[in-house]
């Protein structure tokens, strides 16, 4: 189940200045998305739109069970909010609970010196703002060199290959997307530590449709609604 949770901190967890583009997310006031194992649904990943005045608040809620026999052998729930003013990221806290285990991210912006103080369960020290916050709802990821994981903290590089236009259909819809291919920037690192995604994207609308990778099971976070 470590390896289950290593990919859970990276999903969880891709230009440019740590801006959101919340332009673009202006008309949404949630997302949802399943997460499924094996095309069977374990679970969810919501996030929340709040706007006051100039500042944007994204609240993410993700939980999810893998089972075997009937009992629940691996369990995860995660609570963050990003706050932004206008397009710049100006904080970040994150809850996650995996079993028994705790994680954490406390990021704050340091207008003064240009960069992130971040103190997290597996990363504490300063960090560029070139890096994007890994979130599903935020297609910076697609455009980023660099990510922070909104689990641990730590700081991850990666390399993201368009792949081709592709239309796929998903809930009674269909939806003509760029197909991208999001990997590690070092492929030397282990397996079970390594970014290697597949992501199809929307760029009429600007959101992550699906997002798929094989790890102990094929796993699939899939756009379900939004209003």
């Amino acid at each position: 189940m470590k390896k289950i949770f290593l990919v859970f901190i990276i999903l969880f967890s891709a230009s440019t200045n740590s801006f959101g583009h919340i332009g673009h997310y202006n008309n949404f006031n949630k997302l949802e998305m399943e997460i499924l194992r094996n095309n069977k649904v374990i679970g969810y990943n919501f996030y929340f739109f709040k706007r006051n005045g100039k500042e944007t608040t994204v609240t993410n809620q993700i939980q999810f069970k893998v089972k075997l026999l009937g009992a629940t052998i691996f369990k995860v729930e995660s609570y963050a909010e990003e706050k932004y003013l206008d397009d710049q990221l100006i904080s970040f806290n994150s809850k996650t609970k995996q079993n028994n285990k705790e994680k954490f991210v406390n990021l704050s912006f340091d207008k003064e010196n240009k960069e992130f103080e971040i103190k997290g369960s597996s990363y504490t020290g300063k960090g560029s703002l070139d890096n994007v916050i890994g979130s599903w709802w935020n297609h910076k990821i697609l455009q980023a060199t660099s990510q922070i994981s909104p689990v641990s903290g730590s700081i991850k590089e990666q390399v993201v290959i368009f792949i081709k236009k592709e239309k796929i259909e998903q809930y009674g819809k269909i939806y003509n997307t760029d197909h991208f291919k999001l990997r590690s920037k070092d492929m030397n690192i282990p397996k079970d530590k390594r970014l290697d995604f597949d992501i199809w994207y929307d760029s009429k609308t600007g959101k992550i449709i699906r997002v798929s990778y094989n790890r102990m099971g094929n796993w699939e976070y899939r756009l379900k609604n939004y209003e």
